[in-house]
C-alpha cells in the first residue's frame, strides 16, 4: 500500500471532488460540520452502485481497492431490490492519515450490484445494450468515477423511464454510472456534541435539510450497535440522448455511529479505537438507506 499511497489518495480525492461538485447538499453539510468546533471529518465508508452483468458489477470497482490493500469482507443480499453487495475493509498500513475526508483514516468501501439476470427482459435489454456499448469501460470504472463521466453513451429519456418503473437503482446507475453514490460521516469520530448521531441529525435538520424517513430517520441494527441516517439525494439536470432535459437523482450523504462492542464496554473512553467498535454493515439498515435516491423520498423532501 505504501508505494502507491499518494496516488491512491489522489484517485479518492478526484472521486470526492466529482461528488461534491454535483451534490450541493453534501458539500454544504460537510462544511457546516467541519466548521462546528473545527471538526475533522472522517469517512466511515464510500459507496458505489454497479450493474451485475458481463464484468460491470462489483468486481469492476473493487479491483482498485483490492490492488491497494483492501480486504473483501461479507456479502449482503437484498432480494426484493434484486441487489447484492460486498464491503471491503481498508489496509492497516498507511490507513490513518492526518487529514480530513479522503485524507483522513481510509474508509470502508461498500459496492452493490443489480442482479440483471433477475430483471424483466425489457430492462435486461436496455442494461445489456449500454454495458455492451461501454466496450472495455468496465475495466476502467475507477477512472470513470474519478473523471465524473459515464463509460457508456447517454441513454434516451424513454429508456430511463422504462428502467425507473422497474428499479429505481437501475435508472440511477444508468445516468450516474460509477460516481460515488454516497460518502458517510463517522459520527462517533466528531467532537461533542455532534459525536452522537441523534445530535448530528438534529443539527442537520435544524439547518433545513431533509433526512431519509424510510423506516424512521434513524436506522438501527438488531444488535443496537450500528446507527445510520442519511439525507435525501440531490437532483441534477440531465440531458438525455433524445434532447429531453430532466432533473435526475444524484447522490446523498450518510451519517453512521458505531457503538463500542460489549466486550470492550469497560475501556476508558480515551482508549476506545475503531477496532473496539461494531464493524460491518446490516441488511435492514442498508435496505432503507438505498431509498435515499428513490422518487418517494425525493417527493417527500420537495
Amino acid at each position: 500500500m505504501a508505494d502507491g499511497h499518494s496516488f491512491f489518495r489522489n484517485v479518492l480525492s478526484s472521486m470526492e471532488q466529482v461528488y461534491l461538485n454535483r451534490n450541493p447538499t453534501a458539500n454544504t453539510i460537510l462544511e457546516l460540520v467541519r466548521s462546528t468546533d473545527d471538526n475533522r471529518i472522517c469517512y466511515d465508508h464510500l459507496a458505489y452502485r454497479t450493474f451485475g452483468v458481463n464484468g460491470h458489477g462489483i468486481e469492476s470497482m473493487s479491483k482498485l481497492f483490492l490492488d491497494f490493500g483492501y480486504t473483501e469482507r461479507e456479502e449482503l443480499r437484498f432480494p426484493k431490490k434484486k441487489l447484492r453487495a460486498l464491503w471491503f475493509s481498508p489496509p492497516s498500513v498507511g490507513n490513518e492519515g492526518s487529514g480530513s475526508g479522503v485524507y483522513g483514516p481510509l474508509p470502508r468501501i461498500f459496492i452493490s450490484e443489480l442482479l440483471v439476470d433477475q430483471m424483466s427482459p425489457e430492462a435486461q435489454e436496455i442494461i445489456r445494450k449500454y454495458t455492451q456499448l461501454s466496450g472495455a469501460g468496465h475495466e476502467h470504472s475507477a477512472v470513470s468515477s474519478a473523471l465524473g463521466c459515464l463509460t457508456w453513451p447517454k441513454p434516451s429519456h424513454l429508456e430511463f423511464q422504462q428502467l425507473a418503473r422497474e428499479s429505481e437503482y437501475a435508472a440511477w446507475t444508468l445516468v450516474n454510472g460509477y460516481a460515488v453514490n454516497h460518502v458517510t460521516i463517522s459520527a462517533h469520530r466528531l467532537r461533542p456534541p455532534l459525536n452522537n448521531i441523534n445530535n448530528l441529525d438534529h443539527f442537520i435538520q435544524e439547518k433545513g435539510f431533509k433526512l431519509n424517513s424510510e423506516g424512521g430517520v434513524l436506522k438501527v441494527s438488531p444488535d443496537g450497535l450500528l446507527l445510520q441516517s442519511s439525507t435525501v439525494a440531490d437532483s441534477v439536470p440531465f440531458e438525455f440522448s433524445d434532447g429531453v432535459k430532466e432533473a435526475v437523482p444524484c447522490s446523498y450523504i450518510e451519517f453512521a455511529q458505531r457503538l463500542v462492542l460489549p466486550q470492550y464496554k469497560d475501556l476508558p473512553q480515551d482508549k476506545v479505537e475503531e477496532v473496539h467498535r461494531r464493524d460491518g454493515f446490516e441488511v435492514g439498515n442498508a435496505d432503507k438507506i438505498f431509498e435515499s435516491t428513490s422518487k418517494d423520498q425525493l417527493t417527500r423532501a420537495a
